[in-house]
């Protein structure tokens, strides 16, 4: 079990404090997990099954249809296969995968009904469905774009600030060179050049998205680095490594977690912002921005493209604003001294 210090748990308190930001954690939490086992609750095919006294496990895994003595297709469908008496399966509670087309509806996009609860997209694909899987690339998307730039962003700063001097401004100078280049023009020219892709999407958003934080690691470590923890750490012989991460950077890295919420939320909206031009995941993969520009050619047809979407989104955002809030009051260097 892990023993956090007396500052630490003091802000773990403040944080629970904030009944709004606590909900909020669990609620982005369940819609997280819920996202990313998505197979279990939206998918075309079983759960388990029995077939011939043989379990299978359709949802997460693949049959060949000979299985099924299925001779003339490639892909089982699982809706069609008879079932004996003695076969039973379990579905998952929405039975449309994200690729699949709803083929008994008139028109796309189909309006809300008892078989689509949100109605379907300009493909007839389930937009409950497509939402449930869209928020899983962008929370992956988001993440990974926030570790890699706070890695990048906390190692420059922390040089520059530790270190001052010629290093600093030479970095100060590179740094203020590239946080003039107009990012998300940049990063829509990149994309357009190259497939997208998840990986890719994350390495282009991170090469410059570290520029803001190492300003903060930066000025952290310019307070820090005088103080006299370090300076007892130097007179005990302390290498300028051991400086540097054992001792000025656990105490330089409140500005990252502060921001953290907001910097996630933004990235989801970055994410969300290419699809919606048509630069970000590659389609048919579900995507909420790729929803609201259907919404925007679909709109005097389709409400529910505009209306589910934008709620998902900004719920979404709302929380983690929410938690971000709390997180801000816990971190609170004037508070800790309460």
């Amino acid at each position: 079990m892990i023993k956090l210090s007396d500052i630490n748990q003091k802000r773990l308190h403040r944080f629970k404090q904030r009944k709004l930001a606590v909900i909020s954690f669990w609620i982005l939490l369940i819609f997280t997990v819920l996202s990313f086992t998505a197979e279990f609750w939206a998918n075309s095919k079983p759960i388990i099954m029995s077939y011939n006294k043989t379990i299978y496990f359709p949802a997460i895994k693949d049959y060949h249809p000979k299985l099924f003595g299925i001779e003339e297709a490639f892909v089982v469908d699982y809706r069609k296969l008879k079932l004996k008496e003695s076969d039973w399966a379990l579905w998952p509670p929405i039975q449309w995968d994200p690729y699949e087309s709803n083929e008994l509806i008139e028109s796309y996009p189909g309006a809300p009904t008892k078989s689509n609860l949100m109605g379907t997209d300009d493909r007839g694909r389930d937009l409950l469905t497509r939402l449930l899987y869209g928020h899983r690339y962008g929370m992956v998307y988001s993440f990974f774009v926030w570790l890699i730039t706070v890695f990048i962003g906390t190692i420059l700063g922390a040089l520059m600030g530790f270190f001052g001097g010629r290093t600093d401004f030479i970095g100060q100078r590179i740094v203020e060179i590239l946080s003039t280049v107009p990012q998300f023009f940049l990063l829509i020219i990149i994309i357009s050049v190259f497939k997208p892709s998840i990986p890719l999407l994350i390495f282009i958003s991170s090469l410059f998205g570290w520029i803001g934080i190492s300003y903060y690691v930066r000025a952290e470590f310019l307070k820090n680095r005088k103080k006299e923890f370090v300076e007892a750490a130097v007179a005990l012989g302390a290498s300028k490594i051991r400086l540097i991460f054992t001792h000025i950077l656990p105490n330089s890295l409140s500005p990252i977690i502060t921001f953290a919420p907001f910097v996630l939320s933004a990235n989801i909206v970055g994410l969300a912002s290419l699809d919606y031009l048509g630069f970000g995941l590659t389609p048919p993969t579900p995507s909420w921005g790729e929803l609201l520009a259907q919404a925007q050619k679909n709109f005097t047809i389709g409400w529910w493209l505009a209306v589910y979407p934008s709620v998902a989104l900004f719920l979404i955002l709302t929380l983690f604003s929410l938690i971000g809030e709390g997180v801000r009051d816990a971190m609170d260097p004037y508070l800790n001294e309460k």
